[in-house]
């Protein structure tokens, strides 16, 4: 029996993309559905035909088994010659592996065994996200086991023998017709060896449940949600492979002064009305310990802003600082003596309106809008 090549049969290029091939069955199996031709058996044959083409062209790794090695790839035995020789189609599941990676590849019982990565979550000050600093913090994990030094048995000797189950690929493989499953080995639990005499600490894991602190260092200009990776401080692995990594993410404590944007340091500056009209000067205390002298202009209004540039925060992994920022809030006198009462009703008794233009411009369109 001669096999139709399946892009022949669906009608389109080798080169073709999924939607063309999509497009392409679509249209076929329209055309020949055995529902439009009477149950005729030609027709059904080409329709069960256009869907096994469909079938294999519309998967990636089965299209590209049949690219290479055409209707070969899915022969399991019988009718037609082997090309694989006496390995038959396990001999096609190693030349499968060559495609698509590695079955068995050694480094996967390290992978297997490599510990978990690890979270914690460290709050810092203001001040300590300008300068950078140095943190000693306390992570609870599975570390070395320290009874057997991360053997995984009480001699001292070689006690570990190869797994039987495994091989000592620390990895185990069932083939389901086309597909070979991998999955981690039940008996070694993937690390490719089994343990003789296990340590009672461990139970030959060679690593236990600890409290380790450790020195961290926190660079100037971190901000909330920085993440800070510390390679290899994560959990242990399994006997002696790679232990994990430990991330840090930075949380920003609330400043009684500062609210933080990126690089700038933004403080809400109340000031009393007499200052705004005339002028003067404020101080703020800057985030690196020396004061920030500022001079307010006459006539400033409530919720201007003055800026004083370099006296932000520390640029992360860069250099310069950023900007401080400060709002100024117009305040309005809520306690006055009899004194200060009758000096402001002498002012007010000597106002034209021209004191504040934007008053007089506002209450003048309103005017005109009831007029």
């Amino acid at each position: 029996m001669v096999e139709q090549d399946y892009y022949e049969l669906l009608g389109v290029q080798r080169g073709a993309d999924e939607a063309t091939i999509k497009a392409a069955y679509r249209k076929l199996a329209k055309e020949c559905h055995p529902d439009r031709h009477n149950g005729c058996r030609d027709q059904e044959a080409r329709f069960k035909a256009v869907n096994e083409a469909y079938d294999v062209l519309k998967d990636p790794q089965k299209r590209a088994a049949y690219d290479r090695f055409g209707h070969a790839a899915f022969r399991n035995g019988g009718g037609g010659q082997d090309p694989f020789g006496d390995a038959g189609f396990n001999g096609f599941s190693d030349i499968f592996s060559t495609i698509f990676g590695e079955f068995m590849d050694p480094r996967a019982q390290q992978n297997a065994a490599r510990g978990a990565d690890l979270r914690y979550d460290l709050e810092l000050s203001l001040e300590e996200a300008f300068t950078g600093v140095e943190k000693t913090i306390a992570v609870q994990s599975m570390a070395r086991c320290e009874s057997c030094h991360g053997r995984g048995c009480t001699r001292t000797d070689h006690c570990a023998s190869t797994c039987q189950t495994c091989g000592g690929m620390g990895k185990v493989r069932a083939q389901q017709g086309f597909f070979v499953v991998e999955r981690g080995c039940p008996t070694c639990r993937g690390s490719g060896e089994v343990i003789s005499d296990p340590c009672r600490n461990c139970h030959g894991e060679g690593r236990a449940l600890a409290e380790r602190k450790l020195a961290v260092k926190i660079p100037a200009g971190v901000d909330e949600g920085t993440r800070i990776r510390v390679a290899g401080e994560g959990e242990a692995g399994v006997r002696g492979a790679a232990s994990g990594d430990l991330y840090l993410f930075v949380h920003m404590k609330r400043h009684p002064i500062y609210a933080r944007e990126g690089t700038t340091l933004i403080a809400e500056c109340p000031v009393s009305f007499t200052t705004a009209a005339l002028g003067g000067a404020i101080s703020l205390p800057g985030i690196d310990g020396n004061k920030v002298e500022l001079k307010i202009p006459p006539g400033m209004q409530s919720g201007e802003q003055l800026r004083h540039r370099g006296a932000g925060m520390s640029v992360l992994n860069g250099r310069g600082r950023g900007d401080l920022v400060a709002r100024i809030l117009v305040e309005t006198p809520t306690r006055m003596s009899a004194k200060q009462k009758k000096l402001l009703e002498e002012f007010r008794a000597t106002e034209t309106g021209d004191e504040c233009p934007a008053a007089k411009s506002f209450f003048a369109r309103a005017r005109d809008y009831f007029a």
